[in-house]
């Protein structure tokens, strides 16, 4: 049986994890404000990269440690967790209405990519030069949302097709008003340098103890360290997605979940795979080769189809992505 000591090495580490994540990202947003960074920039690229610095930390140093079933487990098992619990719930306590053109641009860069880690991991593996051509997918993704943002017009309705990468920046900051920039520099640039340090410090420490504490509760348990990775790491690091999700479904703000889940798709696959794989290139373990990776792929596909028949992710629709995710923990743990 797992020790009380790793049970709470691990929950410590994802609490730390997102403790610094939100100090980095307030840090480097101010840092950005001083820099003459524009507010439209600052978001897509400093709270959007930054909201997703839990699960780098988990993953690369995951990696770094000579577990590669928990960093690229905790990649897939994120992206499952985001699309079957996060989704599901969120269509359970209000329907997500979808915009076509949004729903195939952003969930089909998502599933292009999904569709790439799978090529990749049959044949090189998640080797440096996978990482780097995953790295550039993630800027042109970011350079082409930048552009289309500009082109809104200031008059635009409320409910206007952003891009995924933009609806993840605003539900980070539906969630902690503190990231949003602000017109006038605020605070003293030592102020912010503090921050950037403290939350980059605070994440390297969480990230080490998830890691101790998550290898170590695999070896008490007799399983494998990815299905650690696909399951508790995974789901720990998807919490941010799950609550800012559920708050704009609370407040009728459909397309700011699903744009959430899917830009924090996007980023999984392309940012912390391609940083991952660029610290610590090496094979994608078999287990996740051959069923938990086309599993992801094929979830995402599922959403898609079902948010096009309808226009809309009904709640009988989240009813089912939410016992798919339920199912698959199941099977995936062996409790089922």
């Amino acid at each position: 049986m797992p020790q009380l000591y790793d049970i709470g090495a691990l929950i410590g580490g994802l609490l730390l994890l997102m403790l610094g994540g939100d100090l980095l990202v307030r840090g480097a947003v101010r840092l950005a404000e001083r820099l003459g960074l524009s507010p439209m920039l600052i978001g897509l690229v400093i709270v959007g990269l930054g909201t997703s610095s839990p699960e780098l930390a988990a993953s690369v140093q995951a990696a770094m440690s000579g577990s590669p079933g928990l960093a690229i487990g905790n990649i897939v098992g994120s992206n499952l967790a985001n699309l079957l619990l996060v989704l599901g719930t969120s269509a359970l306590i209000a329907p997500m209405m979808v915009e076509r053109n949004a729903l195939w641009r952003d969930g089909g860069v998502g599933l292009v990519a999904a569709l790439a880690l799978v090529l990749a991991s049959f044949t090189l593996g998640l080797d440096r030069l996978v990482a780097a051509a995953f790295l550039v997918a993630l800027a042109s993704y970011i350079y082409w949302a930048y552009r289309a943002e500009r082109l809104v017009p200031p008059d635009h309705p409320p409910n206007h097709d952003h891009t995924a990468a933009f609806d993840r920046a605003e539900a980070a900051r539906e969630f902690d008003p503190e990231l949003a920039p602000h017109d006038t520099p605020s605070g003293s640039l030592l102020t912010a340098v503090l921050l950037f340090l403290a939350g980059l410090g605070i994440i390297i420490g969480g990230g080490t103890l998830l890691v101790n504490g998550a290898v170590a509760i695999a070896s008490s348990l007799g399983v494998s360290e990815e299905i650690i990775g696909l399951t508790i790491v995974a789901f720990g690091t998807s919490a941010p997605e799950l609550v800012t999700s559920i708050i704009a479904a609370a407040r009728k703000q459909s397309e700011i979940a699903l744009g959430n889940v899917l830009g924090s798709n996007i980023y999984n696959l392309l940012f912390i795979g391609g940083v991952t794989g660029m610290v610590a290139p090496g094979p994608v373990p078999e287990k996740i080769v051959h069923f938990d990776l086309p599993l992801a792929t094929l979830a995402a596909l599922v959403v898609m189809v079902f948010a096009f028949t309808g226009g809309r992710i009904n709640r009988r629709e989240g009813a089912v992505l939410l016992a798919a995710y339920l199912a698959y923990t199941g099977v995936t743990s062996g409790l089922v």
